[in-house]
């Protein structure tokens, strides 16, 4: 299926999911023939592109074959971790514009991005790379003896916050179960036992940056919500204003253009997440190497009056002529992700009387009937709730408690 001359250039997106089809219209709307890859057989992405190959996207040199014989002019993992790596690669190789391979994958994996981290003088945690088959709950508990508790047990190459354990105790028995926990995540069965990285500022600064010509020229700062009877590691939403006072955010935005130098990233969307520490110090937890999950491109948007969408997909298509400065700003908005506390039978959201007034845009991924799973990562998302406040008191007040407010029922 080879593209005939005179036709108009094909982009090739790598993903067909419910939070990727935004990405596939916009592509469409702006002229581009649209090539989606994704092996997942109901991906919805299928039937919405042009052209739909069945391949997985961390399948390098299958995607590349596609490329080629499509004459992919631009190579786009919207809002995908695992695909970012594969885009770099196949751009690379056929000359279409991306960030440096090396840097992608620094970005896409834990343990690269903290082997940076530490050479280039950033703050982090204490940590240790693990083989997740090479070792036990007591190794573990060995290699963990002189870190700080709490510890924390990652996959190197997952998203979501899926496969993370927080560990008070760090005894053999606790470390075989987050083990276990971070294996069932892991693709390539290299783990990360690190320090948790203490709070200074009370919530993870989250959000999405853009990079033009090396610059980060869109600040998306936010700070992400959590459920805390769920842990508190996976987040539930986002809210802007992040709460930063302006030193902190002078400090979290000096180290992110630092990153972004040091890696010499320039152009594109990155999902940030930043916990700013005790004085006022920022630690990266990550920079994805891609948008953010949870249609924080589409919150954005909507703040900024800027279309971050389209803007990705112009820039993978080499058109870098899209102003895209946002500098932040005071407006009170925040998204919701609902879900479950428990595997069930989904039955619909209830809306409190005083949040749904502010309620603006719902995207459910699950219908009356479908089955639910307990929330531990965003793949278990029921939907996202978008609202936006009079302001900033009004917001906090009626985020205190927001699970109540928007209540997820399970059979």
């Amino acid at each position: 299926m080879q593209q005939d001359a005179g036709k108009k250039d094909t982009i090739l997106l790598l993903g067909g999911s419910r939070q990727q089809v935004v990405a596939i219209e916009t592509a469409k709307r702006l002229g581009y023939r649209t090539v989606v890859c994704d092996y997942l057989p109901d991906n919805p992405g299928q039937y919405v592109a042009d052209v739909a190959y069945s391949t997985s996207t961390t399948d390098r040199e299958a995607v590349l074959e596609v490329a080629r014989s499509e004459r992919a002019r631009g190579v786009l993992a919207y809002a995908s971790d695992p695909a970012a790596p594969t885009a770099a690669y196949v751009a690379e190789e056929l000359g279409l514009p991306t960030n440096p391979l090396h840097s992608v994958e620094v970005l896409s994996r834990k343990n690269l991005f903290r082997r940076h981290l530490h050479a280039h003088g950033f703050p982090c945690p204490a940590s240790r790379e693990v083989d997740a088959n090479a070792v036990d709950g007591a190794r573990l508990a060995q290699l963990a003896h002189d870190m700080r508790l709490p510890v924390v047990l990652k996959p190197t190459d997952s998203s979501g916050s899926k496969g993370i354990s927080v560990l008070d105790v760090a005894d053999a028995a606790s470390l075989d179960r987050a083990l276990e926990h971070a294996r069932s995540f892991s693709r390539n069965g290299i783990l990360e036992l690190e320090e948790y990285i203490s709070y200074g500022f009370p919530r993870v600064v989250g959000g999405d940056v853009f990079v033009a010509h090396g610059e980060v020229r869109f600040w998306g700062l936010m700070s992400c919500l959590r459920d805390e009877e769920l842990g508190g590691l996976v987040p539930v939403g986002e809210r802007n204003p992040s709460g930063l006072t302006a030193a902190q955010e002078r400090a979290v935005r000096s180290q992110i253009q630092d990153l972004v130098t040091s890696l010499d990233i320039q152009f594109g969307e990155f999902n940030v997440e930043v916990i700013v520490g005790p004085g006022d110090v920022p630690h990266f937890l990550e920079l994805g190497a891609r948008a953010g999950g949870n249609m924080i491109p589409v919150q954005l948007s909507d703040i900024s009056g800027i279309d971050l969408v389209e803007a990705n997909v112009r820039y993978a298509m080499g058109d870098d002529s899209m102003d895209v400065t946002f500098d932040g700003n005071q407006e009170a908005v925040c998204t919701y992700v609902p879900h479950a506390r428990r595997d069930g039978t989904f039955a619909g959201i209830e809306l409190s009387p005083d949040i749904e007034p502010h309620v603006y845009r719902t995207v459910m991924y699950l219908s009356e009937g479908d089955q639910v799973c307990r929330f531990d990562g965003a793949n278990k998302a029921v939907g996202i709730v978008f609202l936006r406040f009079d302001d900033v008191g009004q917001m906090e007040r009626l985020l205190d408690g927001i699970s109540e407010r928007i209540r997820v029922r399970v059979d």
